[in-house]
């Protein structure tokens, strides 16, 4: 081998080991379209075109994705599923950890990616998600994975309204309509377009491949099977899993899961999936909900597609997350203390119905969370700095804490927390606040009897409580909020405040992140009203929940 032959090895070898710059430029605006075939109206696209390209990188790499906004209103982005470790500024949550990019703005997001697995990323200011700005976002092994297969494909699940965000939630916050409000029937999207036209997937005889699924919808649930092939999940929202055979896999929003599939030995037939949108708090209409997608197997161009008889779902078995293993095989963390939330819906006295955690309906602070932790000193480990609205609960650097969650209503939630995956360890009947004709009798506690699983997205059953237990080991600001966009809207959130004091030693903020701030003059410190100590003049006051049992004319 010559000098240069070796050099050039060597460089390469360097590239690998360093990881490559991913550069993507997002011109933010608003379009037309017509995603779902029937319905023309305005969404958020990039580059003047929908649906948003996936963003594909490898672990090790950096991705620069520069934002230029041409929207009339701020936004921001969160790679949903990346830690942040020690860049939680770049996180994403608009007045948690920045200031939004305001109209006609730019800047650049840096992910520093130490993670592989399936993600996506989104917006997170005005919850323009829903009308559009979102895609998947994949990161590969740098190495080989820990499982093999011959192709990797990726299928991204939406749910596409014919309303714009603003009005669903505007009609939702009249305090002068009925509540709830008339239900939407959202249409799913498999790989940007309809689920029924979407591209067929190609199998060859004997080949093993790796599909992931990706729900980045608003509101809808994806019910997932493959009839006639054997399916195993090794992958939970980033994290690897040993292998488990299922037959249906229900993935909720904002969750993510890899499955093998070995193809059949033979291509004598074609073969369809089954992709159901739906959610059990929409009533069944026919032909809007559920609603089946089917799609295309193709193991050989003509050949006729196998009839496979309709199985009682009953008969299949269903994943139920709590009986994953996380590869690693961690243990149960053990908890120094457990914090209990009960999350509801109540009339409240703007005339509202709102949402809630311990009573507390979210509102953002004036000024963002994150530089209130790191400019109030000594007062950043008092949650009452953060405001009432945003329900801070703060946490010591590396305490181990319990989230005990009660459901008590008839609505699953999808729980999202940022920075971290958690151990989901026991799930159980709520406590209930009231007498509920509708609430089940016969829900039993089933808790994890391995390694727990370990995600950071989970469904929180209706009726049911969950018990997670995280590591306080990556100091910032974290969201934890429902993430069914109307809900997080109406205000079911809460911010973790994570070692405020150690942030204030580690952390130094983009001067770049403190000039979207000054451009739309919002303050850059002091507590969330942007005072000294825990002067709070000038936040709005909260509203008050009206108890059920006194009657209101609002």
């Amino acid at each position: 081998m010559t000098l240069t032959t070796c050099l050039a090895l060597l460089a390469f070898i360097a590239q690998v080991a360093l990881g490559a710059d991913v550069l993507v430029d997002w011109n933010i605006g608003y379009i037309t379209v017509n995603r779902d075939g029937y319905n023309i109206r305005r969404a958020i696209g990039v580059n003047g075109a929908q649906p948003i390209p996936p963003i594909i990188a490898t672990k090790g790499d950096t991705v620069f994705l520069k934002v230029h906004n041409s929207l009339d209103v701020s936004t921001t982005l969160h790679a949903h599923g990346l830690y942040q470790n020690g860049t939680n500024y770049m996180d994403g949550p608009a007045m948690i950890t920045q200031c939004g990019i305001p109209p006609g703005g730019s800047f650049t997001y840096i992910y520093n990616l130490t993670q592989s697995g399936t993600y996506w990323i989104h917006a997170h200011d005005h919850h323009q998600n829903s009308d559009g700005l979102r895609t998947s976002f994949v990161i590969y092994d740098n190495d080989k994975p820990p499982y093999d297969y011959d192709e990797d494909i990726l299928l991204t699940f939406e749910d596409w309204f014919r309303e714009e965000f603003a009005e669903r939630e505007a009609q939702t916050l009249n305090p002068d309509g009925p509540f709830p409000p008339p239900h939407g029937y959202g249409f799913g999207l498999i790989d940007g377009i309809n689920g029924n036209y979407t591209k067929p997937l190609y199998f060859k005889p004997g080949r093993k491949y790796r599909i992931r699924l990706s729900n980045i919808g608003a509101l809808n649930w994806f019910k997932f099977r493959v009839p006639g092939h054997r399916m195993q999940v090794i992958e939970v929202d980033g994290v690897y899993t040993e292998p488990l055979e299922v037959d249906v896999i229900d993935v909720g929003p904002a969750q993510r899961y890899s499955v093998l599939v070995t193809a059949r030995e033979t291509d004598i037939f074609n073969y369809r999936y089954n992709a159901t949108l739906h959610a059990n708090f929409i009533p069944a209409t026919q032909g809007l909900s559920p609603i089946v997608y089917q799609g295309s197997i193709i193991y050989r161009k003509n050949a006729p597609f196998k009839q496979i008889p309709i199985v009682d779902e009953s008969s299949l078995v269903t994943l139920n997350d709590i009986n994953l293993t996380p590869l690693d095989r961690e243990p149960e963390l053990p908890v120094d203390r457990t914090v209990t939330y009960t999350l509801g819906n109540a009339l409240y006295s703007t005339g509202q119905h709102l949402d809630y955690l311990n009573n507390i309906t979210f509102r953002m602070p004036n000024v963002p969370t994150l530089y209130s932790a790191l400019t109030m000193e000594g007062l950043a480990m008092d949650p009452q700095i953060y405001g009432p609205q945003t329900n801070a609960l703060v946490l010591q650097h590396n305490e181990v804490v319990e989230l005990l969650i009660h459901n008590p209503s008839n609505l699953p939630h999808p729980f999202h927390m940022h920075g971290h995956v958690f151990q989901i360890t026991e799930y159980g009947p709520a406590s209930l606040l009231f007498d509920d004709p509708e609430a089940p009798k016969n829900i039993s506690t089933v808790r994890a009897t391995g390694p727990p699983v370990k995600r950071d997205t989970m469904v929180l059953p209706e009726f049911n409580y969950i018990k997670v237990r995280v590591r306080a080991d990556n100091p910032g600001i974290w969201m934890f909020h429902c993430h069914l966009d109307i809900h997080f809207a109406m205000g079911m959130a809460f911010a973790i405040v994570e070692a405020p004091d150690v942030l204030q030693q580690r952390m130094t903020v983009p001067p770049e992140m403190y000039e979207l701030c000054s451009q739309q003059g919002i303050s850059i410190s002091g507590n969330a009203a942007g005072n000294n100590g825990l002067n709070l003049t000038g936040l709005p006051n909260p509203p008050i929940l009206i108890p059920r049992n006194i009657t209101t004319t609002l």
